[in-house]
């Protein structure tokens, strides 16, 4: 009896270390937006070439061997800057550097169909590349860097309480006597010399998933639309408006100041009513990640005065 249950010790032992070894040497397929990489091991060293991926690696808590410049901020925006405050920097997202990425030695680099197409031959040279096919889709960028990092329960997690945010904001908003719900919304970015309306992107599609809804001339399958005549203004009209901008920018601010201080401005649902609000513009459209839409989702429940 004792052989008898020593031999089953043993032999659940061994089962225990091959499937130890099979884990910890099993290869993961990944199909991507540019093809299928396969990882044999784990990857230690990652290099992130869109700001949505910094962001997905910094809330799985992975720190990169590389990462590219942010677009404001520079040269990391203010709320990453402390876990990747010893990270290198590799170029910009639009041209990154590739004899600064091959120095680096990564064993799997992070990038977009959408910046990278070009250059991806190259970047499956010096590793193991997967691609997403464009750098706002949040979710998706955090459900692949799950899959190809081994952190993939961390990333179901993440994504399972955002779900319940969501579904907490949905329920608040709509059950809130004070608030005339659903709100047609417009987000609107001013350049230097010209207006934008976004209709797909990073911060329309969480508002989408919030419950807003879109004018019907918002609602085509594009990313937006540049206005670049105040004319154009009454094209923006919906019940409220989020405006994000680089208010560092003079010459955004002078543009600014003269499209709101035209009369059309004026005639606008969102102004009538005074539902026009300004927002960060790296949590509304450069963060790009999962911890930006957090922040974003942030601010929306302290416009709208609801507690989580």
């Amino acid at each position: 009896m004792l052989n008898f249950r020593a031999s089953v010790k043993r032999l659940g032992l061994f089962v225990a270390m091959a499937i130890a070894a099979f884990s910890a040497h099993a290869e993961v397929t990944i199909y991507h937006a540019m093809g299928t990489t396969v990882l044999n091991d784990p990857p230690k060293r990652i290099v992130t070439l869109f700001q949505g991926a910094t962001d997905a690696a910094v809330a799985l808590g992975i720190t990169p061997v590389g990462v590219v410049e942010s677009w404001v901020e520079q040269p990391m925006y203010t709320y990453l800057r402390e876990p990747l405050k010893d990270v290198p920097h590799v170029g910009l997202e639009t041209q990154p550097n590739l004899e600064e990425i091959a120095k680096l030695k990564p064993d799997l680099i992070i990038a977009a169909k959408l910046r990278h197409e070009k250059i991806y031959p190259q970047l499956s040279q010096i590793a193991p590349t997967i691609t997403l096919e464009t750098v706002y889709k949040f979710k998706e960028t955090l459900h692949m860097m799950g899959m190809a990092t081994g952190h993939r329960q961390q990333a179901q997690a993440w994504l399972a309480d955002w779900d319940a945010r969501v579904a907490h904001f949905s329920n608040a908003v709509s059950r809130n006597p004070d608030i005339q719900w659903p709100q047609k919304v417009a987000l609107l970015n001013f350049r230097s010399d010209h207006a934008r309306i976004y209709y797909n992107s990073f911060a329309g599609l969480i508002l989408n998933e919030l419950g807003f809804s879109r004018p019907p001339a918002h609602r085509e399958n594009t990313w937006g639309v540049k206005l670049t005549s105040k004319e154009s203004i009454p094209s923006m009209n919906a019940d409220v408006f989020f405006i994000f901008m680089t208010k560092t920018d003079p010459a955004v601010m002078q543009t600014y100041q003269q499209w709101t201080q035209h009369p059309l401005w004026k005639t606008l649902d969102a102004v009538k009513q005074q539902h026009v609000y300004e927002v960060n513009e790296v949590d509304w459209n450069m963060g790009g990640g999962p911890l930006a839409a957090s922040r974003m989702l942030d601010s929306i429940f302290k416009h709208y005065q609801l507690s989580e």
